[in-house]
């Protein structure tokens, strides 16, 4: 809300939010909005733009009522728990020409610039794989993610997203099938009849000539808040961004030949609203709907790969 207030020519004029302390933080960025009860009553309000950040079981369902009444909508991740619910929300925002945005924010740090960009002009050659790992030393504080029903799915939909998303954004696999994958919960492999969501996952993803190795966790005796690290090797050399002392927010860009390594990109860089401040400058632009969002699509049906294995 304060990158888009500050930064894009928006205006918040309602907003639902149970948390008492979180309103009123909401509050102080945009006085005049109206705090209403319900879904219903933000619509009532005659919207250009919905932001939705409820649990990921609500998401689908409330992005196509948005999209149905003719209000764009950016979304955080994941779009739907599933393919069939991602794919449920592109056709609305298809069928009512309205542009919808999801919160995938690392393509918008610089680090993840550069490694797109390094990768697909061919300075690297021929990019043959790509490591990818997100892993926490602790897991999400909220109950929800730990219903499968109400989240869909542990690290894998809620970290394993991104790392997918970056993938399928580097290579343009229009097809990625998934050749491996082996799902942990406490430390023991994950029973397809248990009540519980992994915090550990490895799945290996062929994306036409490249192989993507991609690795999530929750809870991971990491020495360290967080390892974020994407790796990408090509046949005329290598680039990895990887995060700073642990840190979920500092990034540096490294570019490898043979053992000679330059650094490309380092902190600071105040990513955090990009994509939401995306999403708003080309609305208020009027852009309808993004042919490109059937991306969505493909990377819920890669998890779900992951999850079917």
């Amino acid at each position: 809300m304060q990158s888009i207030l500050e930064e894009a020519a928006v205006e918040v004029i309602g907003m639902v939010e149970p948390s008492p302390d979180q309103a009123a933080q909401a509050a102080l960025l945009a006085p005049d909005a109206r705090r209403v009860g319900c879904l219903d009553e933000l619509l009532a309000l005659e919207l250009d733009g919905l932001v939705i950040a409820t649990p990921s079981a609500m998401h689908a369902e409330q992005s196509v009522r948005a999209l149905e009444r003719g209000v764009a909508v950016f979304c955080q991740k994941p779009l739907g728990r599933d393919a069939p619910e991602t794919r449920e929300v592109v056709e609305a925002a298809r069928k009512a020409d309205r542009l919808i945005g999801v919160d995938l924010s690392y393509r918008f740090t610089q680090a993840m610039a550069c490694i797109h960009d390094l990768t697909t002009s061919g300075e690297l050659g021929q990019v043959f794989a790509i490591d990818l790992q997100f892993h926490n030393a602790y897991g999400p504080d909220k109950p929800w993610f730990y219903d499968r029903g109400r989240s869909g799915g542990g690290c894998v939909i809620d970290l394993g997203v991104h790392l997918v998303d970056l993938a399928l954004w580097l290579t343009g696999s229009p097809d990625p099938q998934v050749t491996s994958a082996d799902l942990f919960a406490k430390g023991a492999r994950l029973r397809p009849d248990s009540g519980d969501v992994e915090d550990y996952a490895i799945a290996t993803v062929e994306m036409g000539a490249c192989t993507a190795r991609l690795a999530c966790s929750w809870k991971l005796h990491a020495g360290q808040d967080a390892v974020i690290a994407i790796a990408v090797h090509g046949s005329a050399g290598g680039a990895e961004m990887h995060n700073v002392a642990g840190s979920f927010y500092d990034f540096t860009v490294e570019r490898y030949r043979g053992s000679a390594r330059e650094t490309l990109v380092a902190p600071p860089d105040a990513w955090g609203g990009r994509a939401a401040l995306d999403w708003a400058r080309r609305l208020a632009r009027g852009e309808g709907f993004d042919p490109r969002s059937e991306e969505l699509i493909r990377t819920a049906k890669v998890l779900d790969q992951i999850y079917a294995r």
